[in-house]
């Protein structure tokens, strides 16, 4: 039998090419020229009017030698971290929960109640979490002041900074991921749970010894979507930082906001971006390789 060329090929699945095009045309215009051009500015004291000169190394320089970038890198690292980890894990005791109520519009309700945070804009969800921690009208020091208890402003205190952030976030995204994990728990074989009841498993056995190992490849991929976007966190710090609370919460995409956009210091921002970039791709190549599993 002859073997086909890769152009018999190719035009025998051209339809399919012609499908992806847009999409492969999105990210080559948008993202992969944009990193590209990003990376050579990096190199320069990129002017937006005039000729750029080349300064080499220098802004990588500038940026490993500035106590501020690392003070920004090590929130970064806690919050973003704490995201990959709490996101991953809490939303999948909650769908496992859910999935042992056998009341369906119960279960469908607090579904939809669950997801609905993840529709909202951060714009949203940081007005409603100023409101909830507002000293003055807010429902939790409302609650205090039931008990007898004084009003704290939650938002203008260091301690609590990052703590807030970090529920916000999972406030947000749980519904989400939550939705990820029932539909794996639903594809998962039903034979599997047949022949435990058989055995004479019981509902917590059947959870412990099929669920949970069936859900660890969903769990993997989560993990790895969460990690890609640990050190990009901005939306939810540019909406609820505020100057008392900037040390302990501003990250390294408002850091490069705040030097690309308001200084204009265009080629030192994207030193940073870039650092952004090689760290999430090297990090996320070495998780992905070391949580391989079998299709």
């Amino acid at each position: 039998m002859k073997k086909k060329t890769i152009l018999q090929e190719f035009w025998q699945v051209k339809i399919l090419y012609l499908i992806i095009l847009p999409a492969a045309l999105y990210f080559i215009i948008l993202s992969f020229f944009p990193v590209l051009d990003g990376f050579k500015m990096s190199f320069q004291d990129y002017r937006l009017v005039g000729k750029s000169a080349f300064v080499g190394l220098e802004n990588y320089q500038k940026m490993f030698n500035t106590p501020g970038f690392w003070r920004v890198f090590g929130n970064t690292v806690i919050l973003g971290m704490s995201n990959v980890f709490l996101t991953a894990l809490v939303p999948m005791l909650i769908a496992l929960s859910l999935n042992e109520i056998s009341f369906s519009p119960g279960k469908r309700f607090t579904q939809s109640i669950l997801y609905l945070p993840h529709l909202f804009s951060w714009v949203v969800v940081g007005g409603i979490w100023i409101f909830i921690l507002s000293p003055n009208a807010g429902l939790l020091n409302a609650i205090r002041n039931i008990f007898g208890l004084d009003s704290v402003y939650f938002l203008a205190k260091e301690k609590y900074a990052r703590i807030i952030l970090i529920t916000v976030n999972l406030w947000k995204q749980s519904g989400y991921v939550c939705i990820i994990y029932l539909a794996a728990i639903v594809g998962i074989n039903p034979q599997l749970y047949e022949a435990a009841m058989i055995d004479g498993a019981n509902g917590w056995q059947r959870t412990l010894y099929i669920t949970i190992p069936e859900l660890m490849r969903t769990l993997k991929i989560v993990f790895l979507l969460n990690l890609m976007g640990a050190l990009r966190i901005f939306d939810q710090v540019y909406v609820m930082r505020n100057e008392v609370t900037a040390p302990k919460v501003d990250v390294l995409m408002y850091y490069v906001y705040i030097h690309g956009l308001e200084k204009f210091k265009i080629g030192y921002a994207s030193a940073i971006a870039t650092f952004i970039f090689i760290i999430t791709l090297v990090v996320t190549l070495v998780v992905k390789r070391g949580t391989r599993y079998r299709a």
